[in-house]
C-alpha cells in the first residue's frame, strides 16, 4: 500500500492532474467527505488527508509514504529524513512583506532601526530580517494576518500572497518579495527503500508531467 499525504485546497486541486498522469484518481471528494482517508481507483494506493503544516511530519515518521507540500511549509518545519525529488511547479504563490499604505517601510529597513513584524513564518522572517541588517520583534500569528498593521500590533507582516486582493482590500501593500513557493514531492526514505518500485513509478510519472508543463 502507497500512502500519499495531501491537504485539502489549492496544493489538493492542483496535485490531481499529475495523480491523473500516474494513473491514479481519487474516488471521493474532499469537500463533499467527512473521510480522511480517501480511496482511488488504485487498490493499493491511498490519499491521507492533513493539515498543510503536518504533512512533513507525517512522511517523516512513516505514516504517509509520500506527500506534497509548499516549500514555505518546508522550509518552517525542517526537512530532516525526507527526501525531496521533485518541485511540482504549482499552488504557486511567495512569501512578501506588507506594510499600511501609509507606513515608512524604506526608513524603518535602515540598519540599526527595529520593526515589529506578525508572521506564521518565524523562520523565514527572521532569516530574510536578519539578512538584511533589521531587528525585528516577531510576533507569531496563524491567521487573519492583515489585522496585526491595522490595529497596530505590529509594523508590517510576513505572508503568503497570491494575488494581492486581499492586502488592497485591507489597505496593505506589499513592499517586498522574500521568495516564490511552489508545492514539492517528499518522499519517506525509508519507504523509498522498501516499495521502491511503486514509489518510482510515480515519481517518474509525475517528472514527467511537470516537464510537459514547463
Amino acid at each position: 500500500m502507497i500512502t500519499i499525504a495531501l491537504s485539502k485546497g489549492r496544493i489538493f486541486d492542483d496535485i490531481l492532474p499529475l495523480l491523473k498522469s500516474a494513473g491514479i484518481e481519487v474516488l471521493d471528494d474532499p469537500d463533499k467527505s467527512r473521510k480522511l482517508i480517501l480511496d482511488t481507483n488504485q487498490p493499493d494506493v491511498r490519499v491521507l488527508l492533513v493539515r498543510a503544516t503536518d504533512v512533513p511530519t507525517y512522511v517523516q515518521y512513516g505514516g504517509a509514504d509520500m506527500g506534497v507540500v509548499g516549500k514555505d511549509t518546508l522550509l518552517e518545519s525542517g526537512t530532516q529524513g525526507l527526501y525531496q525529488p521533485l518541485d511540482l511547479q504549482i499552488a504557486k504563490c511567495r512569501i512578501s512583506v506588507a506594510v499600511r499604505e501609509s507606513f515608512d517601510y524604506a526608513a524603518a529597513m535602515k540598519q540599526g532601526s527595529r520593526m515589529t513584524v506578525a508572521t506564521k513564518y518565524v523562520a523565514i522572517a527572521r532569516d530574510f530580517f536578519a539578512s538584511k541588517g533589521v531587528h525585528v520583534d516577531l510576533i507569531k500569528l496563524y491567521g487573519s494576518m492583515e489585522l496585526a498593521p491595522l490595529t497596530g500590533l505590529a509594523d508590517a507582516i510576513v505572508d503568503l500572497v497570491s494575488t494581492g486582493n486581499t492586502l488592497k482590500a485591507n489597505h496593505l501593500v506589499e513592499v517586498e518579495r522574500i521568495m516564490d513557493i511552489s508545492s514539492h514531492l517528499v518522499v519517506n526514505q525509508t519507504a523509498l527503500k522498501l516499495k521502491q518500485a511503486p514509489i518510482r513509478k510515480i515519481m517518474d510519472a509525475f517528472a514527467l508531467a511537470v516537464k510537459q508543463k514547463d
